[in-house]
């Protein structure tokens, strides 16, 4: 179990990383990591809704007929998402705002839908929460860097703090989606070079 938990951890958290190895999510890696506070909320949520409906998917896996399977996959994920778009709502109104329709689109993520067909589908309940788990972490820790490069450098704050105490000029391209498409894809670019070179090292 602790080897399993190992390369669970590993492979959602770099080797394949959802964002930068696998390229999901993108959508809203361009659109809520202009505030890191939107951001985290963004990225709690899309952790909560993929570890639960990971564990959901997998403990019904034997009783969800395999040609409806998909439909059911998102019926779970959506019921899932809409108790986070209310408690967000309810508690974090100025935030959900801001998030716009991008909470209600958790439903159609990539992520989720792929973690449960290539994971929850296939293994027990307790290792595929885990799974969506630190899929769902790796995620957020990709888009946590992404927000804070763009609110540092956009707004001259950091969860809204201004730490601007230099009076630098802040770039107003940093509050803008191409600024978050050409963070993430220096990203990719470093991840894919650095695996690369390892998987090279071993050979």
């Amino acid at each position: 179990m602790t080897e399993a938990l190992k390369t669970v951890i590993y492979r959602n958290l770099w080797k394949e990383n959802q964002v930068v190895r696998q390229i999901l999510g993108i959508c809203s890696s361009l659109a809520v990591t202009n505030l890191m506070k939107n951001t985290l909320v963004m990225g709690i949520g899309l952790i909560f809704v993929t570890a639960l409906s990971s564990l959901t998917i997998s403990a019904l896996r034997n009783y969800i007929p395999h040609r409806i399977r998909m439909i059911v996959h998102t019926l779970i994920i959506a019921a899932y998402v809409i108790f986070v778009d209310i408690f967000i709502k309810a508690n974090f109104p100025d935030i959900s705002k801001a998030l716009g329709p991008y909470v209600g689109l958790i439903i159609t993520n990539c992520i989720i839908m792929g973690r449960a067909e290539a994971f929850a589908q296939k293994n027990p309940p307790f290792i595929s929460m885990l799974d969506g788990f630190f899929a769902g972490v790796g995620y957020a820790i990709v888009l946590m860097a992404v927000a804070f490069i763009r609110e540092l450098l956009g707004f001259g704050t950091i969860f809204g703090i201004n730490v601007n105490f230099v009076g630098f000029e802040t770039w107003t391209i940093m509050v803008m989606p191409p600024a978050a498409f050409f963070i993430i894809g220096v990203m990719i670019w470093i991840a894919a070079n650095r695996i690369n070179a390892r998987e090279s090292k071993k050979a």
